[in-house]
């Protein structure tokens, strides 16, 4: 099985942070590096992630594309995972991804399904089966949508490629695509991320008008701080 580093982007996240780190130290198969990176906080992010083991990268330009770079030019491991702050790798979560890559090895670049966390069952039911039959939609249509709270790839066929694009937003997306060109791209169903429902603070229209931008190919910022 192909080592993992996990990379978090995480700005002002010391409060959802730990759920996070913890979850990783339940993983079965053990993350061979677990990267925060500080993308210009002004909390205590860095001594969270400091207190829990993971190694800290400092990126102090901020912007969610420079600081998943930032964690892909520290990681060395063969494969590099990457997750968000405020979500949960279920425990099986690098075991399936370790899995899928070794089951394949022209493949290059992994995802897997999502669902709302600290929310009402029918609520977390639901976003979990529209997020599915989102990802099929786009996996029929030829355009696979990986998302960077549950993605993983080759650090290799990564920097072929010139790692993320430096744009405000959709870069985890086009990254996705960009690898799509080099081999495989898998989905994996076992490999699920729980993720907080805090993007529904606003409602959900705002919501899905932010993710109606992200499939028009919509790179400017729009996730707010």
């Amino acid at each position: 099985m192909p080592d993992f580093t996990v990379v978090i982007p995480a700005r002002n996240e010391a409060q959802y942070l730990p759920l996070t780190l913890r979850a990783l130290e339940r993983q079965t198969q053990r993350p061979a590096a677990v990267i925060v990176v500080d993308n210009a906080s002004h909390d205590g992010t860095a001594g969270v992630a400091r207190a829990w083991g993971a190694q800290v990268v400092s990126c102090e330009v901020r912007g969610i594309a420079r600081a998943r770079q930032a964690g892909l030019d520290a990681a060395h491991t063969p494969w590099v995972a990457s997750t968000d702050a405020d979500s949960l790798p279920a425990p099986e979560w690098l075991a399936r991804l370790a899995g899928a890559a070794d089951a394949a090895p022209g493949r290059v670049a992994l995802y897997g399904p999502m669902r709302f966390c600290g929310v009402s069952r029918p609520v977390r039911a639901g976003s979990e089966l529209g997020y599915g039959t989102f990802l099929r939609a786009c996996e029929l249509a030829g355009r696979p949508n990986l998302a960077g709270a549950n993605m993983a790839f080759s650090r290799a066929a990564a920097e072929l490629v010139g790692g993320y694009p430096d744009v405000e937003a959709y870069e985890d997306v086009l990254l996705g695509r960009a690898l799509g060109q080099l081999g495989e791209v898998a989905y994996v169903p076992g490999a699920l991320v729980e993720t907080s429902a805090r993007r529904l603070e606003g409602g959900w229209l705002p919501f899905l008008w932010r993710h109606a931008l992200n499939l028009s190919g919509h790179r400017r910022g729009y996730f707010g701080d």
